[in-house]
């Protein structure tokens, strides 16, 4: 995290400013593409960049062979597939690709990646523990998360379901799903049968791969429901696809009918999205949301902390400013889940609770976001101050969700590159590590029973003691 004088980022108005040229054609393959087909939400899926030869074939000689050889093998041991649009890949820096925060997201190079956490978790969250049924995750009493495909218009390096989003890869086999009204039955009746159940989150995958037709019978059999009091949509789209929100207007005009339904009934219908760098906001970001915002839809955003991408505290004051004046609300910044293919864009949690300190007070509290850890193993989201113990040498902490799973702690650990030399030496070393992770537990001081200890030391020992 770089930033000598935070308040300079805090009083520049540079938030202000939308990029509005035409970027996309000092790409060789695009060169002439009008500003029209450039906007076309078809024309930009038809164009994503989905494999290897694509890059080369878009960025002819702007792109060395020394790079795609990088990225090639870098896509051998990635957990995801690419898939890339044309407007997230114009804004790359092809200048300097190896260090645009674009670029890290969205194309893994191996010369960065980093190897996993010995305690890494391919579903890091226990999203699939946590599942009564299929396609749902229940963790908080209230709400569930409802995942009706496990498709996206781009895919995220730093995705925390890259065990089934993505596609097969070498490394990786997954059993790929699109939204399914049949499939989908199980779980209405699960959160009909449920009555605390007030609050669906529908994800996947992308709300954005969803027909027009899923969107709003997805939608509408929820609202029946009637203690189901709110639904969001979650979508990385209009952070990487904005054009759709444009262009495709049976997909916007079946989501306002949802949205419009359920203010008929007073229920709430908010869109979720995904801005993690103010690099993905331009014109057509907020002309997108000039038409939300138009039909009072709530938009609120959920960023994920990234090494060199927003840690940064004059990126991440930008951003959070960025998306207040188009009338986004930021809501969470995830600390780095722990998943697979991810460790050189984790960061420490000492790094994630100085810039929430920094970026506190660079406007309004509502616009302000909540820096949270989800704790791996189900323990939800947790203030990222909030951890019970810290071991900031060997970078452990220790959490308890109290209103989640009351009886069990839950360990975070920072990523090892982040750490001195004699710390790494000591998770080098099995029986140091184990040392390490039984006293960050016994450090927590909880009146438990023999039987809530054990069952604490079981999940723990299956969970993070198999060092892969």
């Amino acid at each position: 995290m770089i930033q000598s004088d935070p308040s300079n980022a805090a009083l520049s108005l540079d938030h202000r400013q939308f990029r509005n040229d035409e970027f996309w054609q000092i790409i060789p393959a695009w060169k002439d593409v009008t500003h029209d087909q450039f906007g076309d939400h078809l024309w930009q899926a038809k164009n994503s960049v989905k494999r290897l030869s694509e890059v080369k074939d878009v960025l002819g000689d702007r792109v060395s062979d020394e790079l795609m050889n990088d990225i090639d093998a870098g896509l051998k041991i990635a957990p995801m597939n690419i898939r890339i649009t044309p407007y997230v890949f114009s804004l790359m820096d092809w200048d300097n690709p190896v260090n645009d925060p674009l670029r890290k997201q969205f194309l893994p190079i191996a010369s960065q990646m980093l190897p996993d956490h010995p305690y890494y978790l391919a579903d890091s969250l226990y999203e699939d523990v946590d599942s009564p049924v299929p396609m749902l995750t229940h963790r908080y009493p209230d709400k569930v998360l409802f995942l009706p495909l496990t498709t996206c218009p781009v895919y995220c390096s730093y995705c925390t379901r890259s065990r089934i989003i993505g596609g097969s890869t070498e490394s990786v086999e997954k059993e790929t799903y699109g939204a399914n009204m049949e499939r989908t039955e199980e779980a209405f009746q699960y959160i009909a049968n449920n009555p605390c159940i007030e609050d669906v989150v529908i994800s996947g995958g992308d709300a954005f791969n969803m027909t027009a037709k899923h969107i709003e019978f997805i939608g509408n059999r929820l609202l029946e429901i009637d203690h189901v009091r709110r639904l969001r949509y979650a979508t990385k789209g209009i952070a990487i696809l904005p054009q759709k929100i444009l262009t495709d207007d049976r997909w916007v005009e079946a989501f306002f009918n949802v949205h419009r339904r359920g203010r008929e009934l007073g229920k709430q219908v908010v869109i979720h999205t995904h801005f993690s760098s103010p690099r993905e906001i331009t014109e057509w970001s907020r002309r997108a949301m000039d038409r939300l915002f138009a039909e009072s839809v709530i938009v609120r955003n959920q960023a994920v902390l990234q090494e060199g991408v927003n840690s940064e505290t004059d990126v991440m004051i930008r951003l959070t400013k960025k998306m207040s004046y188009m009338n986004i609300q930021p809501y969470y910044v995830y600390v780095h889940d722990m998943v697979p293919g991810c460790e050189h864009l984790r960061t420490s949690l000492a790094e994630a609770v100085e810039l929430e300190k920094q970026v506190r007070g660079c406007t309004a509290g509502f616009n302000t976001p909540t820096f949270v850890c989800d704790a791996p193993g189900g323990g939800g989201k947790r203030h990222v101050s909030s951890y019970e113990h810290y071991d900031q040498e060997n970078g452990i902490s220790v959490w308890r969700a109290p209103n989640v799973k009351p009886d069990e702690l839950f360990l975070y650990f920072d990523p090892l590159y982040k750490l001195s030399a004699d710390s790494q030496a000591r998770w080098n070393d099995a029986t140091q590590r184990e040392n390490m992770v039984n006293h960050a537990i016994h450090s927590v001081d909880l009146k438990l029973t023999q039987d809530q200890r054990q069952k604490i030391s079981k999940r723990l020992e299956s969970a993070y003691h198999q060092p892969k």
